[in-house]
């Protein structure tokens, strides 16, 4: 069926001949606009097919949209509806809608002159509906060869991770209409060994409360909250009008979840969001850590059941970093490594005021008993800020419950909210993070520490041995190393610097176009530094171009680095995950050339070798 003329048209809809009113068309078979005011349009549709497409402008605002069945709204979604041109369409699932009657009730933002001028915004002619909508990827120039990004669509906050029955299920806040921040749902992803994984439906949707913020999950083993044994349970913020801490379960290990019907179980008078809960075997009973926001502290609740919930302490008026809201918290128990001491870590995410600008990730060292956290301190009684990750690009990390062998499993969005939204790329927005395991050490300031070890899943990425120096030491002049071309130059890259004869040893990554990283061990200092400000596409944000320091915790003059490079981004550990560095970059053409020099003394450089990744 093809439009006949654009506002009178006779049209067949659903094999029925139908006269369409003024101010009516229809866009495709089974389609169906009504404009009925300058800002107002319903489209109906046959629900057939599984979805209709809708076209988006990123650079306009956000459509109302009202979706009617049978007459009453089930829910309610916002799209950048294209108004000049489309920068890329979406699907909206229309599966769940068979056989019933859908309006879809459109608001626009902007208001026109006449309905005319409505009626000619480019979204009307580019509506369809289809059985299956195209995710191939669009945009391989910057999409990750091998962390974990959406098929399309916006992504933040990894949260409501758990593993069981040897899959690790990894939820995410997503948009599924569009690539900025809307809609949140939880999308959801599956994999058996944290490397290669599998897009599942969509596992829980905004509901009459509202968006669904992020939060945990939980296994209730012995069935405490009443849906029964092993049941899976899901806690996170409903943020409607105000923020509330909502619960569901699913019975299908988290394929589905079904809404609780006495949601909200937490209520306060002011910002609370992303509950973190836990069994504790001490206490036997629930914790939950719930970030009270705007007060930049973190609340500790009890529970026997999921359902009821105590609150009985607070921390952090006042203590450590303070510049920015505080969010999505996690609380577990590491041992310390070289000793019988076992520590409560507290990690604490917080928006503005990270250590180089924008979000980051602080945590606490300290005790808990169930109820109370305390922090441990330095000598004159202060709490120590310490920084989990000393890039840009490392935010609301969280850990994975019920990980295999007592695993510490964390795994963090690959982003910084200073400029999320316009990094280059459209298809898609933002990555997670390599996940890492968590451990303690302690360090001769008398600070316990945590480190981030890229998780042992990881070497399985490894594929050719492209290249391998040893024993090789270098002044001003250094050397130079191809990287592997396959795969876009994606590649891991190991070595040991000893830099005890030197006060620098400089490390680039370069390519053709002029692009270029450029890190910096200062033995002396005991820093290394990360210099992006020319690594290619910077001028997309004010707050991208960045030199990054981190503290290497070493005192022999050594660094151990692991360099993992990425279409768009790069992360560094330095011994064993002491000290850890990630970074977006979005080069003009793939890096093509690691060159190390000392252009101020000598450096040795040992085991040096560069894997392609499969």
């Amino acid at each position: 069926m093809y439009r006949i003329n654009r506002h009178l048209a006779a049209a067949m809809i659903s094999g029925a001949s139908i006269l369409l009113a003024p101010g009516a068309f229809a866009a495709q078979d089974g389609v169906r606009i009504d404009h009925l005011g300058v800002n107002n349009t319903l489209v109906r549709v046959n629900t057939d097919k599984n979805f209709i497409v809708l076209p988006v402008q990123e650079s306009i605002d956000d459509a109302r949209i009202n979706v009617l069945v049978d007459g009453k709204i089930a829910e309610t979604i916002f799209v950048r509806l294209a108004n000049t041109k489309t920068d890329y369409s979406v699907p909206f699932d229309l599966s769940r809608y068979k056989g019933h009657d859908v309006i879809f009730d459109i608001v626009a933002p902007h208001g026109r002159s006449s309905v005319r001028e409505a009626a000619d915004a480019v979204c009307w002619d580019g509506i369809y509906l289809t059985d299956s909508f195209d995710t191939t990827d669009r945009e391989k120039k910057y999409r990750p060869a091998y962390h974990h990004t959406p098929l399309y669509g916006w992504m933040n906050d990894p949260n409501g991770m758990f593993y069981k029955d040897g899959v690790w299920h990894l939820y995410y806040q997503y948009n599924p209409y569009g690539s900025k921040w809307q809609n949140m749902t939880w999308g959801h992803s599956s994999s058996s060994d944290l490397i290669h994984w599998n897009h599942e439906p969509i596992a829980i949707r905004p509901d009459g409360l509202g968006s669904i913020f992020s939060g945990s999950c939980a296994i209730d083993k012995e069935g405490t909250a009443g849906f029964g044994k092993d049941a899976v349970i899901a806690m996170f913020t409903s943020a409607g009008t105000s923020q509330m801490q909502s619960l569901a379960h699913s019975s299908d290990n988290g394929e589905s979840f079904i809404v609780y019907p006495g949601n909200p179980v937490i209520t306060l008078e002011s910002e609370a969001r992303d509950p973190n809960m836990f069994w504790n075997p001490e206490t036997k009973e629930w914790n939950l850590v719930l970030a009270h926001a705007l007060d930049h502290e973190m609340l500790f609740f009890t529970s026997p059941n999921l359902k009821n919930w105590t609150l009985q302490s607070a921390f952090g008026k006042g203590i450590g970093a303070q510049d920015g809201v505080w969010e999505c918290p996690d609380l577990f128990q590491l041992p310390v490594e070289g000793s019988d001491e076992k520590k409560w870590v507290l990690l604490c995410n917080l928006n503005p005021g990270g250590i180089f600008g924008g979000s980051a990730t602080q945590y606490f060292v300290g005790d808990f008993d169930g109820k109370k956290f305390t922090a441990d301190t330095d000598a004159s009684g202060n709490v120590v800020t310490k920084w989990m990750d000393f890039g840009k690009d490392h935010y609301a990390t969280v850990s994975w419950s019920d990980a295999p062998d007592n695993r510490r499993t964390v795994m963090g969005w690959m982003s910084n909210w200073q400029y999320a939204a316009d990094v280059p790329t459209k298809q898609f927005r933002s990555a997670n993070t390599l996940p890492r395991d968590m451990k303690l050490f302690t360090q001769p300031d008398g600070q316990i520490y945590l480190a981030s070890v890229p998780s042992p899943e990881v070497d399985a990425l490894r594929g050719k041995l492209s290249a391998s120096v040893s024993g090789k030491t270098v002044g001003k002049k250094g050397f130079d190393v191809s990287l592997p071309a396959a795969n876009d130059g994606v590649c891991e890259i190991s070595m040991t610097l000893d830099g005890k004869n030197s006060n620098d040893a400089t490390i680039t990554l370069s390519n053709k176009a002029g692009d270029q990283v450029v890190m910096m061990y200062d033995p002396k200092a005991h820093t290394f530094s990360f210099d992006r400000t020319k690594s290619g596409v910077v001028d997309f944000s004010e707050n991208f171009p960045a030199v990054t320091v981190a503290p290497t915790f070493e005192q022999n003059g050594k660094v151990a680095l692991r360099i993992f490079i990425d279409k768009s981004s790069i992360e560094v550990f330095g011994n064993d995950g002491k000290f850890a560095m990630t970074n977006l970059v979005f080069p003009n053409e793939p890096y093509s050339r690691l060159s190390i020099s000392s252009p101020n003394g000598k450096v040795k450089v040992s085991d040096l070798k560069i894997y392609s990744i499969k």
